[in-house]
């Protein structure tokens, strides 16, 4: 599950933003998952056709982008990386192509799973891991991340017509229990600034790092149309047990 584009369904004018109890984004059929089950439906009929995995979500220097920033903090090749909103897996191809071992991808919807089955056959990396699995109720054995990486899932979240702000607190629940203390969450969205994430993700996260993402310009002013960030879990409060050691 994956967004493209520039900030859809962001009210105009004046007033509170997002954290502030009211609803970020006006509803959208881009956040519900029978969307996005017709577009994986098309997708997995079209490699089928002609072998073609479908649109490399922000492009593919969002995935240069997130591939060199794990090179350059030098995260060991058998880290435990998890893809949230996997779509076609083509993210987790290019990790696997670049020496990464231990990867899995989830996705809400069954026909991007099988996608991503079919792309990850046709490259020849059996070792990559996929499941259907809703992100905002995930599974048991769904924790213990190094890494966990979102290219617009969030986004799409945010675009849900039934309590988004509800869901998007869910997410961050979710993503507290999938990733390891200190673990690196990197997310890419078209549909928040990075203010606007280090509130959403105030609680439980701190921000390491804002990747360069290209800028444009319009009216004199400067902007990005694209943000990404890296977070790291803090580290959880010491238990009993702990100060007994």
């Amino acid at each position: 599950m994956a967004v493209a584009g520039q900030r859809p369904g962001r009210p105009a004018g004046p007033g509170p933003g997002p954290g502030c109890g009211e609803e970020a984004f006006s509803p959208s059929v881009l956040g519900t998952r029978e969307h996005w089950d017709a577009a994986y439906e098309r997708e997995l009929q079209t490699f089928q056709d002609i072998g073609d995995a479908g649109e490399i979500w922000f492009g593919e220097e969002s995935m240069v982008r997130i591939i060199r920033w794990l090179e350059k903090q030098k995260v060991p090749f058998d880290s435990s990386v998890l893809d949230i909103g996997t779509g076609n897996g083509v993210l987790l191809i290019e990790l696997a192509k670049s020496g990464y071992m231990n990867l899995t991808g989830i996705d809400y919807s069954p026909s991007a799973i099988q996608l991503s089955e079919k792309v990850r056959e046709k490259e020849g990396m059996s070792n990559i891991k996929l499941k259907v699995e809703d992100f905002l109720a995930p599974s048991a054995e769904l924790s213990g991340f190094d890494i966990c990486i979102d290219k617009g899932t969030f986004d799409a979240i945010s675009l849900n017509p039934d309590n988004a702000v509800g869901k998007r607190k869910q997410y961050v629940r979710s993503l507290c229990s999938v990733l390891k203390p200190e673990g690196f969450f990197l997310i890419t969205s078209c549909n928040w600034t990075k203010e606007e994430l280090l509130n959403e993700f105030r609680e439980g996260f701190e921000i390491l790092e804002e990747l360069p993402t290209p800028k444009f310009c319009f009216g004199g002013r400067i902007g990005n149309s694209v943000t990404a960030l890296v977070f790291q879990r803090k580290k959880g409060r010491p238990s009993i047990l702990d100060k007994l050691d």
